[in-house]
């Protein structure tokens, strides 16, 4: 069991990560810059990096710890409750997985390189329009065509298995971390409810996912969980409380980026309505692997998820989901300039350059960058379900993930039977997610069972 990349990059990420998170990293440039070729040396080095402080004139507050992000979140409904039938409840689930579904598996084949991070000279979005149009299927009003024109141009769609979601293909909803994460949730929520904490996250990865299906910060803290403990042992307490950074910080340069925040789904539609569960249980799941900003992006996700819900206000949404981390944090003030961003802009592209410009400083799978997309996505789009998760993927970074999240929070609040057709019909209700008792399912049996959960918990009650 190995770790995700070797010794040398890791410190280079960690580099950037320090600086991120408000560190004075002057004195380690240079050091950095020219590693010595000793592994110990080069580990004492990390974990000299990773121990600097964060600077005393760094303008954000960011704790980790769920009384502190609590006492720094600004004021918000923590619980909305709806009066609804069975019924419309019932098509808001399905809805939120359905368009879970379709918005990760119209990014799926665009997580490439030449899309997320840009290439040829291009930023990423440009190239996906590119793609688009030479496959004369701009603007984009259907799932990602397997060839294009734009091939010509040295553009290659993602090459390890997407060929399940290209346009031409589409038959169900493949495999994805973005579907296996929403499922991990479920399977907790339908055995313990509200009953497990932080470690019982790592001790179910380690029942039902490998080691190969997790990736950055996931991965890290799975090998150091690993480890540390025994995945099928009792973990008390103290003996989390003791270890819990050496698994979610050790050798993790990861630590903000976005693989929290793609875990959101299913601890939110278990808290439908109630934004603060939803925010704490997000919190539990994402203190596994996280801190501060990757934190905070799983309970941005979770609690914008659990409002859409109970409110037909997108805008009302969003500032729910604000509501529930630090307003000091790097997260809060990114995702209200890319709102401001996506409240000025008059046109998909130009939102998608702007956010783009102001954004891209972040690596392409960080949290923060991806989060302000998918805020800017869901206010532009007012409402309708394929401009938001065509407007998710169009903006690059990862676009799987951006599209899942948008098209999660559209589909809740619309619910399927007001979701498109053309984009819901093709998955012909079925998902193959790759994990035991779920290959394949029916996506509605999916959405039942989540409605299942939502009522024993009683997020409502």
């Amino acid at each position: 069991m190995e770790y995700y990349d070797q010794l040398p990059n890791l410190i280079r990420l960690e580099l950037v990560q320090k600086k991120e998170e408000g560190s004075d990293v002057t004195e380690f440039e240079s050091k950095v810059a020219n590693l010595p070729a000793d592994e110990l040396k080069q580990q004492q080095l990390y974990d000299e990096l990773q121990a600097l402080p964060v600077a005393h004139d760094f303008p954000f507050a960011e704790p980790s710890d769920l009384a502190g992000i609590r006492n720094l979140r600004p004021e918000g409904p923590r619980k909305i409750t709806r009066d609804w039938p069975e019924e419309r409840w019932k098509d808001k689930f399905y809805g939120a997985w359905l368009g879970r579904c379709a918005g990760c598996a119209l990014g799926k084949p665009l997580e490439y390189e030449p899309f997320v991070a840009g290439a040829g000279g291009n930023p990423g979005w440009k190239n996906i329009m590119l793609w688009f149009q030479g496959a004369d299927a701009w603007p984009i009003r259907d799932y990602t065509p397997g060839r294009s024109r734009a091939e010509e141009l040295g553009l290659r769609l993602q090459p390890w298995g997407s060929e399940p979601s290209y346009r031409e293909n589409i038959r169900y909803m493949e495999t994805d971390d973005d579907l296996r994460y929403t499922i991990i949730g479920l399977i907790m929520l339908e055995r313990k409810g509200l009953n497990w904490s932080t470690p019982d996250i790592g001790k179910l990865w380690h029942e039902y996912l490998d080691c190969g299906e997790v990736f950055t910060a996931e991965r890290q803290a799975y090998v150091n969980f690993h480890r540390l403990f025994d995945p099928a042992g009792d973990i008390g307490e103290e003996q989390w409380q003791a270890a819990k950074d050496k698994v979610r910080m050790h050798l993790n340069p990861y630590r903000e980026w976005i693989g929290a925040m793609i875990r959101a789904d299913g601890w939110a539609y278990g808290a439908a309505g109630n934004p603060e569960l939803a925010a704490e249980l997000a919190w539990r799941d994402a203190s596994f692997s996280h801190v501060k900003n990757g934190i905070y992006g799983e309970m941005f996700a979770a609690a914008m998820i659990s409002a859409a819900f109970v409110t037909d206000d997108i805008d009302e949404a969003v500032e729910i989901g604000l509501s529930e981390i630090p307003g000091t944090s790097r997260l809060a003030a990114d995702v209200r300039a890319a709102i401001e961003i996506a409240r000025s802009s008059t046109s998909q592209e130009e939102l998608v350059g702007r956010i783009w410009d102001r954004f891209n400083h972040y690596h392409w799978v960080h949290t923060n960058n991806n989060a302000a997309l998918v805020a800017a996505a869901l206010i532009y789009a007012r409402g309708d379900f394929e401009k938001a998760i065509t407007t998710a993927v169009l903006g690059g970074w990862d676009t799987d993930c951006n599209g899942a999240t948008a098209g999660s929070v559209m589909g809740a609040m619309l619910g399927a039977s007001r979701l498109p057709q053309r984009w819901t019909g093709r998955f012909h209700d079925t998902l193959y997610a790759g994990i035991k008792g779920f290959n394949p399912i029916a996506i509605s049996e999916c959405a039942n069972r989540s409605y299942n959960v939502f009522r024993n918990i009683g997020a409502q009650g």
